[in-house]
């Protein structure tokens, strides 16, 4: 790219010769900086220069569509285009810019480190106005390809401990661009819920010689009244303690760390569900209930620790509640963590699989 960011194209078809980007763009630099907070033993990144990054454009402005002959270049040179992943021109994380003091205030308190690591964006399709739910199963497909490979590159480079697969739909959800698009995120660190997952596995293992995953698939499925779909690689089921007034998790029946490590068939078969789910979330209030807000969490094990104990599965959340109506994070959940869920995770399981196909 211009700036000298990484564009990339994964095709359907072949024979693709990508035009240059002849845009005249400042070399993109961050000053993200990780600071520990000895109360929690969490890190928190701080990346002040992301204030100002491109928020709700208009669809003719938009940076994430393919630039039209006559119009304003967007991020991606060509024309058209299927699955594109480039290097996110805001990111959190990114290449070290500079040496960063080891404390906050010279107080060894505070340790601070660089934000190191990758932020990375990846469009579904070339339309604008389509969902993830409305693409062929081809191309659902090709987005599962390019995030297993996007995850194997990743999880070569040095200093990315974690990578995540995610997308936010829906303007409730803080969504700063309409275009149907996800994030790849490598992390520099285990994050803190991977890692409660990793002690918790564990100590299940410890205790009962079992995998914690394979326990509760099976229960789930054992159960029946909170599963959604049932096919030979993957289950789809709300969590009997589910803390969203819509929540799915999607677990592949095999143990497998991340997405690389899917298999083909497991790959077609994801291909087919994972859609499935989308549309009945976004058919779960009804037709009046247009553009649900979602996120879509592709959890995996992290890079180099605790990959026998977790395995790549999805959390699929909507913040709505109601249509209309939102459910907050307020006084209980934001402050103490403690999650309150007006929903019945069973009631939830029941409507997701009244708006089935």
């Amino acid at each position: 790219m211009a700036d000298g960011r990484t564009l990339r194209y994964y095709d359907e078809s072949p024979g693709r010769v990508p035009p240059p980007d002849t845009r005249d763009l400042p070399v993109v630099e961050h000053g993200s900086v990780m600071r520990y907070d000895v109360l929690t033993g969490e890190w928190v990144t701080i990346a002040a220069h992301r204030m100002n990054r491109t928020f709700m454009p208009p669809a003719d402005l938009c940076p994430l569509c393919p630039t039209r002959p006559g119009g304003e270049a967007s991020e991606v040179p060509s024309d058209h285009y299927d699955v594109v992943v480039f290097d996110n021109r805001f990111p959190s994380f990114g290449p070290g810019s500079g040496p960063v003091p080891t404390e906050v205030d010279g107080d060894p308190l505070w340790p601070q480190r660089p934000a190191t690591g990758t932020c990375e964006v990846v469009c579904f399709t070339s339309d604008h106005s389509a969902a993830f739910s409305e693409l062929p199963v081809g191309r659902v497909r090709t987005v599962i390809e390019a995030w297993a490979d996007r995850t194997t590159e990743l999880s070569g480079r040095e200093g990315v401990e974690q990578v995540f697969l995610f997308e936010n739909r829906g303007v409730e959800i803080g969504v700063s661009l309409q275009h149907p698009h996800g994030q790849v995120f490598g992390y520099p660190y285990v994050t803190p819920r991977t890692a409660q997952l990793l002690t918790r596995s564990a100590a299940h293992r410890q205790r009962t010689g079992r995998d914690l995953f394979d326990d509760v698939l099976s229960s789930e499925r054992r159960a029946g009244t909170r599963v959604v779909i049932d096919a030979e690689h993957w289950t789809a089921y709300v969590p009997a303690a589910a803390r969203w007034p819509v929540e799915a998790h999607l677990v592949p029946h095999r143990a497998v760390p991340d997405m690389a490590a899917l298999t083909d068939d497991e790959r077609a078969e994801l291909a087919v569900v994972y859609r499935d789910l989308l549309g009945r979330v976004e058919r779960y209030f009804g037709p009046e209930s247009t553009d649900p807000p979602y996120i879509a969490a592709w959890h995996q094990a992290p890079v180099h620790t605790g990959r026998d104990l977790t395995r790549v599965h999805l959390q699929l959340f909507s913040l709505r509640r109601a249509p209309g109506k939102l459910k907050y994070l307020a006084g209980s959940e934001s402050g103490m963590a403690a999650w309150l869920n007006d929903a019945s995770p069973e009631r939830i399981a029941a409507r997701l699989r009244e708006v089935g196909p």
